[in-house]
């Protein structure tokens, strides 16, 4: 007598690892609306499986979403090569735990704009086993079971990885509350026209970047110095703040800047801080990158 195959794992199973997937996804690809995309091809491809083929659906959602990301990646080279002016991640409010706890540190570092960046320096693969390393704590066994590796080579990408993204400085402010006060100073001087408490919160050398994808105006190249930040900051207030809100977000794992009117999202500046000064601004004004955050936004 045989025995027929348990059922297969339901919606409200799938829902539980949503926003783990999520996460995953996420961070592979630097962008909200593919990670939601890839969530849900995996979940198409789940409804598609045998009743009772599927053990541990937690691994088998991880294997599935990371494969998915590796396909996107190669096309999102592509793009990001052909894109116009600066490529920045989409930002994504993170107040609400949509890329999961961040309570430390190096966990807001996991999904911090600047890290995002740093890992378009690495292959696809490379950037699976890091991430899957240092975001999820996976053991070499379980990232070599996920990409069908070997564990001594998964060993070695992932020692490749991080000698390719390391940095002379830390990329993360020790201290939230330095990061969250620095920010909000700014904010508020931005909503001001305060200029004076605007060039007293940029170092020197600050870097002002720019993602405008070619929809909006915006620099298409870095602006360097805090003489000519100011400048730029001087001249976008004439021509596009007037009618616009600054507030602030926690936006992937710190403060952030957050411009809008009338409900909609026109952009989110992200910054870097160090030795209590702006050190980086980065701003995403490309509309097709501010729906995902602009849906939170309204939510929240």
């Amino acid at each position: 007598m045989t025995t027929s195959p348990g059922p297969g794992p339901s919606a409200e199973e799938f829902e539980s690892h949503r926003p783990r997937m999520f996460g995953l996804a996420y961070r592979l690809l630097g962008s909200a609306e593919e990670a939601q995309d890839t969530v849900q091809d995996a979940y198409l491809r789940l409804s598609a499986t045998e009743p009772g083929s599927i053990d541990h659906l937690g691994a088998w959602l991880a294997k599935v979403v990371t494969n998915l990301c590796l396909n996107r990646l190669t096309s999102a080279r592509v793009r990001r090569e052909q894109y116009t002016g600066p490529w920045l991640p989409e930002p994504v409010l993170t107040s609400d735990g949509t890329l999961g706890p961040l309570e430390s540190a190096e966990r807001r570092d996991s999904v911090s704009c600047a890290l995002l960046l740093l890992l378009e320096r690495l292959t696809p693969t490379e950037r699976a086993v890091y991430v899957l390393r240092e975001a999820f704590a996976y053991g070499y066994r379980e990232i070599a079971g996920v990409l069908d590796l070997g564990e001594a080579n998964c060993r070695q990408l992932y020692r490749r990885a991080a000698g390719r993204i390391a940095t002379p400085q830390p990329r993360f402010e020790p201290s939230e509350r330095i990061h969250r006060e620095l920010v909000e100073a700014f904010v508020e001087a931005a909503r001001d026209g305060d200029l004076t408490t605007l060039e007293k919160s940029l170092a020197a050398d600050v870097t002002w970047w720019s993602d405008g994808g070619g929809k909006v105006t915006a620099a298409r190249r870095p602006i360097e110095g805090r003489e000519k930040v100011l400048r730029f900051l001087a001249g976008g207030r004439e021509r596009f703040a007037a009618g616009l809100e600054f507030t602030t977000a926690e936006v992937n794992g710190v403060a952030a800047l957050v411009a809008s009117a009338g409900g909609a999202v026109f952009g989110v500046v992200s910054f870097e801080v160090r030795e209590g000064a702006i050190v980086t601004a980065r701003a995403v004004t490309n509309p097709d990158k501010l729906g995902f955050v602009g849906r939170q936004l309204a939510a929240s």
